[in-house]
């Protein structure tokens, strides 16, 4: 199945109707269903309804249940992951305004206890100094300062001692001159300082190391339940399993290829020395 952003809303109640009508075709009631799949019926009333989306651990099941065949397997299975994929676009955030958006972020944040962040082309917000921050926002038609002062707020949520956060980058975004080089070496002084918190780690993947996957796109892992890429145009939220995991491979895969502590301080201070210069 072709990813379509203006698939994502319909799909869900594209899912539910399939379901719902593979169970009626197949003369089975929620009740007998619902059994077979070991799930309540209301759980099951909820999903044929829409009121709330399957995973696809739940979709196979209920499958299996209708000994639906091969080929309708795979298409329902598309579905449903695509049921579970949202699609958040940049022009809508901008009418709604950046600080919305950062209301949302900080609440997924709040919620999570192990953040993973990916960050291939630029620092994100939460280890960005102010100047940083507002010249990347250079290019959006919003309220530049509201977003500026909502995005400082949520730098908060680093000094929780409950949550665990990894940032990984590459020597490009730490470098990549958003700002110039004086206030460069000052973000860089920043991500040094960051580092000494103990419930963070900073990882930075120097130019040169072998990596055999390329780093296409900025993405955050909110424990294992949810991930977020971003696009030029918008952003991708998956939630499902088999996404999430796929993201966490690839994390690890970067993590075990980055430098840590003592190794990565001493090399961003060459850096913001070489900014100075």
């Amino acid at each position: 199945m072709t990813f379509d952003p203006g698939q994502l809303g319909q799909s869900k109640a594209d899912l539910a109707e399939t379901l719902r009508t593979m169970r009626r075709r197949a003369s089975r009631t929620q009740i007998w269903l619902a059994q077979r799949c070991n799930m309540s019926q209301t759980k099951l009333s909820n999903i044929e309804t829409g009121r709330i989306t399957p995973g696809l651990v739940d979709v196979e099941l209920i499958l299996r249940s209708l000994d639906a065949p091969p080929e309708l397997v795979a298409e329902v299975a598309a579905l449903a992951r695509l049921a579970n994929t949202e699609w958040q676009g940049k022009r809508a955030s901008w009418r709604r305004g950046l600080e919305k958006r950062q209301a949302e972020l900080a609440g997924l944040e709040a919620e999570a206890t192990t953040l993973r962040y990916f960050l291939p082309a630029m620092v994100t917000g939460l280890l960005a100094i102010p100047e940083y921050i507002r010249a990347s926002l250079g290019h959006s038609p919003v309220d530049i300062s509201k977003t500026v002062t909502k995005k400082l707020e949520r730098q908060s949520v680093l000094y929780d001692g409950t949550k665990r956060f990894t940032f990984l980058l590459t020597e490009q975004a730490v470098r990549w001159a958003v700002v110039p080089r004086a206030a460069m070496a000052v973000q860089i002084d920043h991500l040094i300082s960051i580092s000494h918190l103990p419930n963070i780690r900073i990882g930075v993947i120097p130019l040169g190391v072998a990596v055999g996957r390329g780093p296409m796109n900025t993405f955050t892992l909110y424990d294992q339940r949810l991930v977020t890429v971003e696009t030029f145009t918008g952003r991708i939220v998956f939630q499902d399993a088999r996404d999430i995991a796929e993201h966490l491979e690839v994390f690890d895969l970067y993590e075990r290829h980055a430098l840590f502590g003592t190794e990565v301080r001493d090399l961003l201070g060459e850096w913001a020395v070489a900014c100075r210069s």
